[in-house]
Parts: C-alpha cells; structure tokens; sequence
C-alpha cells in the first residue's frame, strides 16, 4: 500500500474532484447512470467525491493497493466505482484548492469511496481548521481491468442515502 495523499483540504458545496492536474473543473458531477452518488466516475479520467460537510475542512486519505482491499466495517458508508487514468498526474480539486498527488499509472482502476460521520458534518454545516473532525474519507485505487458498475456496499446515514437518490433521480 502506498499512501498517495493524507490531510485536510477545504471544501465548498460538499464537493471535490479527482482530476487530472491542470485541467478545468468538469461541467457536471459525473453521477450519470450510477446508483451511488458519492463518487461519480461518468466523466472518463474524473472522479467526483462528495462530502458531508457544506464548507470547511474534511480529512481525507487517498491510498494505492495492489489488490481489493477487505471491507473495513469502521466506516458507515462505502461505494466502489471503476476509474480510467487518464494519466498519472493528478490532483484533489475542490473550486480553487489544488491538493496534488501522483497515481502509481494511467489505465484502469476500482475505486472504493469510505466515509464516516456524513450525517454529523451536514449538521453542523461548517468545520474551521483546527476544530473536531465531524466526518472523515478513504479513497483506496487498485488495478482492475474489469470495467464494473458502480456499487453501494454499505450505506448507515441519511446524508449518504440522499445522495444515493440524487443519483439515481428520485431527488433533485
């Protein structure tokens, strides 16, 4: 395992993008045709995570694997998504932020999304830097030429469940 990226970015509208760097934000959140709506891989070479938290800072790790992980049942909210590389210079981008780090190669990923505390941190709305974590994230990468869909494999909050329902358009 190599940990490719490890602390807190800022965070506005609940949003950031896993996108290669030096490019523009993408025009939609990549959710087309998925069941889970809290990482979108519709836009090739994006990924698009949301957070619990409106604004503030989130804690979030990004790992490389060489192999699926096991299910770690720490974490309330977990979906899986396959991920095509563009290339391997990468960057976490929410608005203006840009948090870089480098994937081990371009090509096919699965990508599993963990999060914990998502109904804790829409409550409060906004964390300062500094303050008591209210949710925290794990993006793990491994090879997997296997394109899949996208799946849900634990879901505990409501925050969670209504971004599910995003995108699938039950909700608006």
């Amino acid at each position: 395992m190599a940990v490719l990226f490890r602390g807190e970015i800022w965070v506005d509208y609940r949003f950031a993008y896993l996108q290669p760097d030096d490019d523009d934000p993408p025009d939609d959140f990549g959710l087309d045709e998925q069941r889970n709506g809290l990482c979108g891989a519709a836009i090739p070479g994006v990924l698009s995570l949301t957070f619990g938290l409106h604004t503030g800072y989130v804690p979030i790790t990004v790992e490389a694997l060489e192999t699926r992980p096991e299910l770690d049942t720490q974490w309330e909210e977990i979906v899986e998504v396959s991920f095509a590389a563009t290339r391997t210079d990468y960057v976490l981008a929410p608005f203006e932020d840009f948090y870089p780090l480098i994937l081990p190669f371009a090509g096919q990923y699965r990508v599993r999304f963990n999060a914990s505390g998502m109904d804790r941190a829409n409550d409060a709305d906004y964390r300062k830097k500094g303050r008591r974590v209210l949710d925290r994230y794990l993006l793990q990468l491994w090879p997997d030429a296997e394109v899949q869909p996208d799946a849900i494999l634990r879901q505990t909050s409501e925050s969670a469940a209504y971004w599910h329902r995003v995108a699938q358009g039950v909700e608006k």
